[in-house]
């Protein structure tokens, strides 16, 4: 509150012998009336704040290769591929992405039981081979659907699926970086490529006293460079812990995500600095003032001049929220509609 009553500054005028009248609640005086008058409205009040964010495609994940043997296709930075399309080629045969979020860690043959296979007859459903129950239970039937697939890839048609052949992620990706090249030994554990989203989102850095401003699925403003702005969603609240180095101590921050509503308006951007405006506070319904109509009593705290016809008077009031140039009153009488007066 000191802060807000400081912002006040000069707009707020003492009560003591200004040419102020009255000198209590409710005492009405007569006097020349105020140079300017103002309603008492009521309405909602939202106090915002605005930092500055990152456009991209969020977190990158590293692929890292289970086949042994060589490299010989890579997809192009900025690709985009989706689900049964090809990473990339190892001895020139394909390593296919699939939707999941269980990882592949076994040989799925006839008689395999689990999640895992679940996941996978899921993704063969979905690429249009049938003939099998997308259940629990790697069957004959889904053997042979696989032995298809497999054909269609240029595979072998052995009806199981070795893990180093499919790599799951939880939708399409953007190939972020390649780090290997044609032509390089395809050994097991090593990191192929990196990819990310294919969504846009915008992320900021706030520092840990910023946290009333990071609450997830509160929504924000985000302008863009050229000044269109577009509204978004805080998705993801991150603490994060930078390590002290050099002459910088350990730092904590919160690192927010914001997913953009409208992808179209991005559509020319890859990475830009945006504006992001974060609603620090709320208040619903209340009563409100504009802030230079406030009076700084003598005996403490603040009044209004309320204006009745030809004569004022002032009453204390209560302050809470300050935003837009306005600020939350509440007091004794004090109602909707009424003037108060404006200090010259």
């Amino acid at each position: 509150m000191a802060a807000a009553v400081a912002a006040i500054g000069a707009a707020v005028a003492v009560t003591t012998g200004f040419g102020w009248p009255g000198s209590g609640d409710g005492d009405p005086a007569r006097s020349s009336l105020p140079p300017a008058t103002a309603q008492v409205t009521r309405q909602t009040l939202v106090e915002t704040q605005t930092e500055s964010g990152e456009l991209g495609y969020g977190d990158t994940t590293k692929l890292y290769g289970r086949l042994p043997g060589t490299v010989t296709a890579l997809p192009a930075v900025g690709a985009t591929l989706s689900r049964g399309q090809v990473l990339y080629r190892v001895d020139d045969t394909p390593v296919v992405l699939l939707y999941g979020t269980m990882p592949a860690y076994r040989t799925l043959s006839t008689g395999a039981q689990g999640t895992d296979v679940k996941q996978f007859e899921k993704n063969l459903h979905a690429l249009g081979y049938r003939g099998f129950t997308v259940d629990e239970t790697y069957s004959a039937s889904t053997a042979s659907a696989v032995r298809k697939w497999q054909g269609d890839l240029g595979l072998p048609k052995t009806g199981t699926v070795e893990p180093g052949r499919i790599s799951y992620a939880t939708g399409a990706v953007r190939v972020d970086s390649l780090t290997a090249a044609v032509g390089d030994a395809g050994q097991p554990g090593t990191a192929v490529l990196a990819y990310t989203g294919t969504t846009q989102v915008v992320t900021v850095e706030l520092e840990v006293s910023d946290q009333r401003l990071a609450r997830k699925g509160a929504e924000v403003e985000v302008v863009l460079p050229d000044g269109r702005a577009t509204s978004g969603k805080i998705t993801r609240i991150l603490t994060t812990i930078k390590p002290a180095e050099g002459q910088n101590a350990t730092k904590t921050t919160l690192l927010v995500t914001v997913s953009v509503d409208d992808q179209q308006v991005l559509a020319t951007l890859a990475q830009a600095t945006v504006t992001v405006g974060f609603t620090a506070a709320q208040r619903e319904n209340v009563l409100t003032v504009p802030v230079a109509a406030l009076l700084a009593l003598a005996e403490g705290g603040y009044g209004l001049q309320v204006v009745e016809e030809s004569a004022t008077r002032i009453v204390t009031v209560q302050t809470g929220l300050f935003a837009g140039g306005r600020v939350e009153v509440s007091g004794p009488g004090l109602t909707e509609g009424m003037t108060v007066g404006m200090p010259a």
